[in-house]
């Protein structure tokens, strides 16, 4: 179960007396099997970040070794360009990632279509592995001139990984890229 919170901190009392009508109507307070939620969640998270970004990493390798695949955007990968400086300042590579399909937007499509453990989903960071082709979803009423402008290309794929097991996502990965012509 996805929960999005908020907080609002004000400078000054006479502020926080003229939010607080409108915040308590609004309800973004939690109830109490949210923060339950919440609080849980929260204590198994390192322990899923952990296990995404070593699954990540396996992926991303995957990935930048197929023949379909034409570029691979992660950190963790010693090709990218920032690869020795995410390691100074991060604690690992994270677990998204973007990579680009050969054959543009029809292809992107095609390979979407193909996944079966992949969830398509236009928002990322589920404890499921989520995927999304911009160029054919989030992007798609828009012209090929404008994606380009806001860096959507038409091969573009943005992947979030999850805690399923890792040769499950990759297997995912190449039928469906396998299914590519």
């Amino acid at each position: 179960r996805l929960m999005v919170r908020q907080v609002i901190v004000t400078k000054t009392k006479d502020i926080d007396k003229k939010l607080r009508p409108m915040m308590i109507s609004m309800g973004p307070c939690m109830d109490p099997n949210q923060a339950f939620l919440v609080r849980r969640g929260l204590k198994t998270l390192p322990l899923r970040i952990e296990k995404a970004q070593a699954t990540a990493i396996k992926v991303a390798n995957f990935l930048e070794s197929h023949s379909k695949v034409s570029w691979v955007a992660f950190p963790g990968l010693k090709s990218h360009p920032q690869h020795e400086l995410s390691k100074t300042i991060m604690k690992g590579p994270g677990c998204m990632m973007s990579f680009g399909i050969k054959g543009g937007i029809d292809e992107g499509r095609r390979f979407l279509n193909s996944l079966k453990l992949c969830v398509l989903a236009v928002s990322l960071g589920g404890v499921e592995t989520l995927i999304q082709h911009p160029a054919s979803m989030t992007h798609a009423k828009l012209s090929p001139e404008a994606r380009l402008q806001g860096g959507v290309s038409d091969d573009l794929v943005r992947l979030s990984i999850g805690i399923e097991e890792e040769h499950e996502i990759i297997r995912d990965l190449e039928q469906a890229l396998d299914a590519l012509n």
